[in-house]
């Protein structure tokens, strides 16, 4: 088999300092990558693949069904120009300065030249240690590998900027995995996911040679990273320069803000924001411990190693990115040397943010039209969402579907639309149904202004208010099923998220409120950073 579509054009590590050590033992690395082959598995399996990412990159129906592309992608056979390698970085991990870091248990192929995407990296999440793996075995489970590919193209397919998933593989290997760190360590099955991106650069790339000192590879890293991914920045120049360098830093700002604007817009919580997880070009990266809101809760984390300091809860996510972007600030400080343009770089960010969070809030509630007046609005509606238990996704599809008559507030009778999204009813107590009632007679007030009619609005709500997310009971339900050999819910969920604006009738089962048995069911409400 040839694959005679795919070609590969290795810029990163034909451009950038390699380690010259050939061992694949646990060190300290002082360049930008390590050469390294992906481990070989035993008895590698298929068991789902996104046919998109498949198309994207030029692999044909020939490619997929052959045997050659399991072994490809499980690690056990390579393509002609492939040069695997993993990554040197650091990183902050909950606030605190990590040191090296680097891709412990991710190894890129090399980078294919597609047709209309530009360069794609592919890379084997779960192939086998790196000298980046420190303690660890660089394996992968298949309850994680299973949210991995599942969220990114979930994540894709709502509009929001992420990784993307080619492949699933099982190994036919058992994997010996600590789930909750509480000393039950367990045999799983072990497997590999393939994900795909323009770049996997981090924000901890540029920091770890910044926090040692190392200038020169500092440098050599964020021109190609603009020669790379950002090119339009360098116009007419051969070599960025300082005004170059802030024009990148601004746009990784920008970037890093729509990114978050849209996870708050959707209820998706990242669950551990540490500047090793931050994409340079503003793609979510690195599903672990995610998870999404059911009942808006701006307190709620999914990652049990954060259960106690909440650091990265949902609420707390836009305030993050701007502190990973003041990191990101100091890391490339030696090469702009001009406090104030930086400053203002990340004042921006406040400001950026605020304009994207009203816009988006604007179009969730289906106006068109902008004032200034419509924060308190907005507010109000948070407020009075996380006041009880109020499950965010329903409430704004219901919402759209309300009749723009003020007789609905005035005579309580919204409660016919809103109470499929209410996880508890003896919580609508007298007082929530008065604030309700009179938040309603404002929004419907605020509608009406704008002459739009009903449907219209229905329309603009429906495009920016999914129907279907991977709520976390979802994906379990899925998890469990596989680990019994059952792939069936993978690929169904996969159709699913496909549209997940659209109605689907057929599968109206996975736009259900979570279930009472999943409130603190393992996997449905807190999870580790396990795999």
């Amino acid at each position: 088999m040839n694959f005679i579509d795919v070609t590969f054009d290795n810029r990163f590590i034909n451009n950038l300092p390699a380690d010259l050590d050939p061992q694949n033992s646990r060190r300290q690395v002082h360049a930008a990558y390590s050469l390294v082959a992906p481990t070989q598995v035993i008895a590698p399996q298929l068991v789902a693949i996104s046919d998109d990412v498949a198309a994207m990159l030029g692999f044909s129906d020939d490619d997929i069904e052959s045997d050659d592309f399991i072994a490809i992608f499980s690690g056990n056979k390579l393509l002609p120009g492939m040069q695997p390698y993993a990554t040197c970085y650091g990183g902050h991990q909950f606030g605190h300065w990590a040191g090296q870091l680097g891709d412990g248990r991710a190894i890129n192929l090399g980078e294919v030249v597609t047709r209309d995407f530009g360069h794609q990296t592919l890379q084997l999440k779960g192939a086998g240690p790196t000298p980046y793996s420190r303690t660890a075995d660089g394996l992968a489970v298949l309850r994680s590998s299973i949210r991995e590919f599942l969220c990114s193209e979930a994540m894709f397919h709502l509009g929001i900027a992420s990784t993307r998933a080619l492949s699933l593989c099982l190994t036919g290997e058992a994997v010996m995995r600590d789930m909750f760190y509480d000393g039950n360590a367990q045999h799983e099955p072990g497997a590999v996911v393939c994900r795909v991106s323009a770049s996997f650069s981090r924000f901890g790339s540029f920091q770890l040679p910044a926090s040692r000192g190392d200038t020169q590879l500092l440098k050599v890293l964020v021109d190609q990273c603009i020669r790379t991914d950002f090119p339009h920045l360098l116009q007419h120049q051969q070599v960025p320069d300082k005004q170059t360098y802030l024009a990148w830093l601004s746009e990784v700002n920008s970037r890093t803000c729509e990114m978050i604007v849209n996870w708050m817009r959707v209820g998706f919580v990242h669950g551990v924001m540490n500047t090793d997880n931050m994409s340079i070009v503003g793609e979510t990266i690195d599903y672990g411990p995610y998870g999404w809101i059911d009942d808006f809760d701006p307190d709620w984390t999914p990652n049990t190693t954060d259960r106690q300091g909440k650091r990265y809860r949902f609420g707390a996510q836009p305030e993050i990115g701007q502190w990973n972007l003041f990191q990101l600030a100091n890391a490339i400080h030696p090469l702009v040397e001009d406090d104030a343009a930086l400053q203002q770089i990340l004042n921006d960010y406040a400001s950026q943010y605020q304009a994207q969070w009203q816009k988006m809030m604007r179009d969730k509630l289906g106006l068109t039209q902008s004032d200034v007046d419509d924060v308190p609005l907005f507010l109000t509606l948070e407020q009075l969402l996380g006041s009880i238990e109020t499950d965010m996704t329903l409430f704004y599809r219901q919402l759209a579907k309300i009749p723009l008559d003020k007789s609905l507030a005035e005579q309580d009778n919204w409660l016919e639309y809103f109470a499929c999204s209410y996880y508890q009813s003896d919580q609508l107590g007298e007082e929530y149904r008065n604030l309700f009632s009179q938040w309603l007679v404002q929004y419907i007030d605020r509608v009406n202004a704008e002459q739009s009619g009903s449907e219209q609005r229905r329309q603009r709500m429906d495009k920016v208010n999914p129907k279907y997310v991977l709520r976390n009971y979802i994906a379990q339900q899925a998890i469990d099923a596989a680990q019994q050999g059952d792939f069936s819910k993978i690929h169904e969920l996969q159709k699913v998220l496909l549209n997940p604006y659209d109605e689907q009738p057929e599968y109206e089962r996975y736009a259900e409120k979570r279930p009472e048995w999943a409130r603190h069911k393992a996997g449905c409400s807190m999870l580790s950073c396990s795999s």
